[in-house]
């Protein structure tokens, strides 16, 4: 059963992240929010973690929050999605697992 997971906090605060990607799994989603879009920033350990991602979790985040955000140089993988997208993408999946 494939699961969109949706994490909206930086992923330098707590530990979150980390649970998160131990969990996925082949088929699954990852979209970040909010200042869950950080962990993009190129060079971090967190940008490393979710480039060597299998290439069967898709890897999306919020177009709106990475230009608040000014994040360029994004890797290719990213699927950045519109708030009409991101509710296609909630109805895409059997299960979705918000990160509060």
């Amino acid at each position: 059963m494939a699961t969109l997971h949706i994490l909206s906090h930086s992923p330098f605060s707590d530990s979150r992240m980390g649970s998160c990607l131990r969990l996925l799994g082949a088929g699954d989603g990852l979209l970040l929010s909010g200042d869950a879009v950080y962990a993009l920033q190129p060079g971090s350990i967190t940008r490393q973690a979710l480039e060597l991602m299998p290439d069967s979790v898709t890897l999306h985040a919020l177009a709106e929050d990475l230009d608040a955000r000014t994040l360029t140089d994004l890797p290719e993988r990213l699927n950045a999605v519109d708030y009409p997208a991101f509710v296609a993408l909630c109805c895409h999946y059997d299960k979705v697992n918000s990160w509060l």
